[in-house]
């Protein structure tokens, strides 16, 4: 149930985002994707973590067993989460800078 005092936040996916998510498997796809809309309703979940990176980027783990993530900028001013980058927490977060 969402909080109507709340503002929820608007999702975008970077198109590197896009085709990452393209290329997984469907079922991983929904689980993964289903996770990362929960972001509009509260972008700071438990268990975020802030990236030490120029562009204020955060992390989070989601899909099937969390061991996927999505890494994502929240633009407070305009309500917007800006998704930049999904895939295997192993792979996901090299040359992220």
């Amino acid at each position: 149930m969402t909080d109507p005092k709340k503002p929820s936040f608007t999702l975008e996916f970077a198109p590197a985002a896009l085709r990452q998510l393209e290329k997984m498997d469907p079922s991983v796809r929904r689980k993964v994707f289903s996770d990362i809309e929960k972001l509009k309703g509260n972008p700071r979940p438990h268990r975020v973590e802030k990236m030490e990176t120029k562009e204020k980027l955060y992390r989070v783990y989601v899909g099937p067993g969390k061991n996927y993530r999505a890494i994502y900028q929240i633009r407070d001013e305009a309500l917007l989460v800006l998704v930049v980058k999904v895939g295997d927490r192993k792979e996901v977060c090299r040359r992220v800078k």
